[in-house]
């Protein structure tokens, strides 16, 4: 079982689209080949809307992208792969499709026929909406103003398709179909070259299963008919009848009844939040939730993907938003029952710190678990009073982090998924009334105690199924139930007592209940929700409120955990080894809110507060004139202007002059861009749905006004200085975080481009173009350089990809020691022994010792020499030890001095070798 994976030694992230193509990427494969790595991990590759730049939009699970080479070229990247020994490993979509415009067959199904449509059930849609009006219609938020308003403006549009025959409203790129039952209406406008087809169309099928099959022949007809020019002219003629006139309120009236009768209510886009009646992935109106549980379903959207697996061209899956099914356990399972045993399978599940994986049959996550652990190796737990204390003071963060969370997480529920909370209560609102000892219970007050249960929930979601609660999922479910009853303002508390026999379905038993069946579906229903509301509350608003150290505001992370002992981690590290060995490590993905050396550079913060406070002070003193006041208010604030400071800290390139307009200009406006992104995240200042333009500009005139290049600039010049005695220590960092990510228990994943330094923001920074050239030739120019070799040009991150294929071609030549190799940690003592993170891990004859330091400014103390003092590591017994990054041997020693081990490079990895 162990040795399974063996051949999965190393990932590499890929991001396709238009302009990143499967060509591209064949031409990459031997670049990575001799990086080392074993498996692309590709982004998703099948058809997605057009123009996709990620791939997460799917509209044909069966087909791959024509836009980034279809199958051709698909097939031209896997030849290219196995050439060369590799693998590929495929990142799919089960939870959403993308909808809207007019690519996805099943959705404009779905529109035409309603819930007669046999797609209808694939989409979480309630069509029995507590408005009159969407009663057995689908709301479509895809107006850019009201509906009234747009239609008015004749933007809204009716026109024939003569190809398909059919007829369709038009809205820019969005299409809705007409139902067939209507056409009949439209053609008697057309007279006597189409009175027999709108007799037909009138009529329907005499069965209503047949309906279908005799509108297509209909339309099929209607298509040939319309060839005839007198016909097209009747046909034109009756198309102009729905065609208003702008300015003539009442033209548009039978275009508007038209539409009435349809399957579907065109609104504005603003309504979705509190009205939508189809699960979203998150709010994202363009992407519908699937109900894969069905197994038709997930034979439709899988087939291909199988098909993929069983000729040999896919080896993993890397499966997207695993909580958002409705039950994920019965998914993995099925998923592994039909791709087999073999199949490298992960999941994108962020962890809390206090969580383990479920029990399902993966070989882990996609590694934001590890993302934060190595981090926390990082951050100096003796800096916490001291950055709290600066950030109250600079910042002006009085409140907790706690605090913030439930303040985001009330704006969530009340706002942005407005609609979910309301289908949620109403559906716990049928069950309370369907039995006398709860249906007492009001709407309004089920509401209320779901919002505090919800914003009190310490995970994303639990896992109850038909199979009951378990230990964990009851936990977590009672610790929301108290912290929502402590919230609770009326006397009466029984409510809580109705929630908890729904959520843990214990409910769920027809001794119990009259619709125990119902009461399970509302329970996983529940489920599907915590998730959305943790996601958009926890990391896209609270993350862009509260920046005590914005280095811990990162993706599964959590800024309430500031650091941890080596010691803590190495026992993750043994547990990770014992649960999930196979699972992927990772410092950086396309989610994360920037890149892995970014991230060092603020975690260092917590080793130097005082002199942080001395320069975010002096800065905000040389800034405050470039402060614009809008309604006698600074912009930015004292929060938004000390994250600025953090955010600008971060993404600062290496090796970047104070002196170099261009190099600054291009800074400027990633950070400009970044700024405006950071602030309707928050939501507090400016939102994604109401964009407050007056103080973007204000704030986008700061952030250039700060990084003016044109003229005499002190902060600049100070700033530039002050990421330039961080420089050494970063790199040494980051050379220490490589290391554990390529030689912990695990698959480690480079995300693209970030075997050099990654200074990037959040997506579309961190998607933006690699310059793949600089790699081939410093890949060759590191190929048998020495430590001394690299020294002399350590800015450019060839260290960096030094260490990499170093350590990439050790796990190539010894697989098995990592895939299967035990994790010791190893004995430290002297006076610096918390800063040296050491451990040995065996298999077989094989033996490997990593030593590394953390903290590492305090250890350099700012220069250029670490000061070990008396720090010595405890080695393993072994005949012979050889460097990986250097050229010597060591004879049997039991014990090394750190300063003696770490004298030729500022990282170490031992591999032991028989005497």
């Amino acid at each position: 079982m162990s040795a399974r994976f063996t051949t999965i030694r190393a990932t590499y992230r890929l991001q396709f689209h238009p302009r990143f193509t499967f060509e591209d990427a064949a031409r990459l494969v031997p670049y990575l080949a001799r990086l080392g790595i074993s498996h692309v991990y590709s982004s998703p590759i099948m058809e997605a809307r057009p123009g996709s730049t990620h791939g997460y939009d799917i509209v044909d699970h069966n087909r791959i992208n024509p836009e980034i080479g279809g199958e051709e070229g698909f097939q031209a990247f896997v030849a290219a792969l196995k050439a060369h020994g590799m693998g590929l490993i495929l990142d799919i979509v089960p939870n959403h499709v993308g909808i809207g415009g007019s690519n996805n067959e099943w959705w404009l199904d779905v529109l035409e026929w309603g819930a007669a449509s046999p797609f209808a059930a694939y989409f979480d849609i309630n069509w029995k909406a507590s408005r009159e009006d969407l009663k057995g219609r689908v709301l479509l938020p895809v107006l850019g103003d009201h509906y009234g308003a747009v239609l008015e403006a004749g933007e809204i549009t009716l026109s024939f398709d003569p190809a398909e025959g059919s007829f369709s409203a038009w809205y820019y790129e969005h299409r809705f179909p007409i139902s067939p039952k209507i056409y009949a209406t439209i053609l008697a406008f057309a007279g006597e070259p189409f009175a027999d087809l709108a007799e037909g169309f009138l009529r329907g099928g005499r069965r209503k299963r047949e309906w279908r099959t005799h509108a297509a022949e209909l339309k099929r007809r209607l298509a040939e008919r319309a060839r005839d020019p007198a016909a097209a002219q009747a046909l034109a003629a009756a198309l102009a009848h729905f065609a208003g006139r702008p300015g003539d309120p009442a033209s548009f009236r039978p275009l508007h009844r038209l539409l009435e009768l349809q399957a579907y209510r065109i609104a504005y886009w603003r309504v979705a939040a509190e009205e939508i009646n189809y699960r979203r992935f998150f709010n994202i109106n363009d992407l519908a939730a699937l109900r894969t549980q069905l197994p038709e379903l997930f034979d439709k959207t899988h087939q291909r993907v199988f098909d993929l697996i069983a000729r040999g061209d896919v080896d993993g899956l890397r499966v997207d938003h695993i909580d958002g099914l409705y039950d994920p356990r019965a998914y993995c399972k099925e998923l592994r029952r039909r791709a087999g045993d073999a199949l490298y399978l992960v999941v994108e599940k962020i962890l809390a710190r206090y969580e383990v994986l479920p029990d399902w049959p993966v070989a882990g996550t996609t590694g934001y678990d590890f993302l934060n652990q190595v981090l926390a190796l990082f951050v100096d737990p003796e800096g916490e009073a001291a950055m709290t204390r600066i950030y109250r003071r600079l910042g002006g963060g009085s409140g907790s982090f706690d605090e913030v969370l439930y303040a985001a997480k009330e704006r969530i529920m009340q706002v942005t998924l407005a609609s979910e909370i309301s289908v949620l209560a109403d559906e716990f609102h049928r069950l309370s009334i369907s039995e006398w000892r709860t249906r007492d219970f009001t709407l309004r007050g089920i509401r209320a105690a779901l919002e505090e249960v919800v914003a009190a929930f310490p995970v994303y979601r639990t896992y109850v199924s038909r199979h009951g609660a378990g230990a964990d999922d009851r936990r977590y479910i009672e610790w929301a139930l108290a912290q929502a009853r402590k919230r609770w303002a009326a006397p009466d508390l029984s409510i809580f007592e109705f929630l908890h026999g729904v959520l843990t379905a214990w409910l769920a038993d027809p001794h119990r209940h009259a619709r125990p069946d119902e009461v399970l579906r509302v329970a996983m229903h529940f489920q599907q929700v915590t998730g959305p509301v943790m996601a958009k509350s926890f990391e896209d608003t609270a993350f862009y409120r509260y920046f005590r150290l914005l280095a811990l505001n990162e993706v599964g992370g959590d800024p309430r955990r500031f650091g941890m002992s080596v010691t803590a981690f190495h026992h993750l590290m043994q547990e990770r080894l014992h649960t999930t060995p196979h699972g992927m490590v990772a410092t950086a993905t396309h989610d994360t809110k920037r890149g892995e050396d970014a991230r060092l550079r603020l975690a260092l913060l917590s080793e130097i507060p005082q002199e942080w406070e001395r320069r975010v002070t002096r800065w905000m003193r040389l800034n405050r004139f470039r402060r614009i006041e809008i309604d006698d208010a600074a912009v930015p604030g004292r929060n938004i202007e000390y994250f600025f400071y953090q955010a600008l800290l971060g993404a600062w390139p290496p090796g970047l002059a104070a002196a170099d307009p261009d190099g600054i200009g291009d800074l400027a406006e990633r950070m400009a861009a970044y700024m405006t992104k950071a602030v309707r995240e928050g939501k507090e200042e400016s939102s994604w749905s109401n964009p407050n333009t007056a103080y973007e500009a204000a704030l986008e005139r700061f952030v250039r006004g700060v990084l003016d290049a044109s003229r005499s600039n002190p902060f600049l010049a100070e700033f530039e200085e002050f990421v330039g005695s961080l420089a050494r220590s970063i790199a040494i960092a980051s050379l220490a975080q490589l290391v554990l990510k390529l030689t912990v228990p695990g698959v480690p994943d480079i995300y693209q481009g970030g075997e050099l330094w990654d200074f990037s923001l959040v997506d579309p920074d961190n998607r933006g173009r690699v310059d793949w050239e600089l790699r081939m030739r410093l890949i060759d120019e590191v190929a048998n350089a020495t430590a001394a070799d690299l020294a002399a040009n350590w800015q450019d991150g060839r260290e960096k990809l030094f260490v990499a294929v170093r350590l990439l071609g050790l796990r190539r030549r010894h697989s098995r020691l990592f895939a299967e190799g035990d994790y010791q940690p190893l004995e430290v003592s002297g006076d610096r022994s918390a800063h040296l993170c050491a451990f040995a891990r065996s298999h077989g004859g094989e033996r490997l010792v990593v030593a590394v330091p953390r903290l590492v400014y305090r250890l350099y103390q700012g220069g250029l020499a670490a000061r070990w003092g008396d720090t010595v590591l405890v080695l393993p017994p072994q005949d012979c030890w050889r460097e990986v990054f250097g050229a010597r041997s060591f004879g049997p020693l039991d014990r090394i001095g750190a300063a003696d081990l770490l004298a030729g490079f500022p990282v170490t990895v031992l591999l032991g070798l028989p005497g």
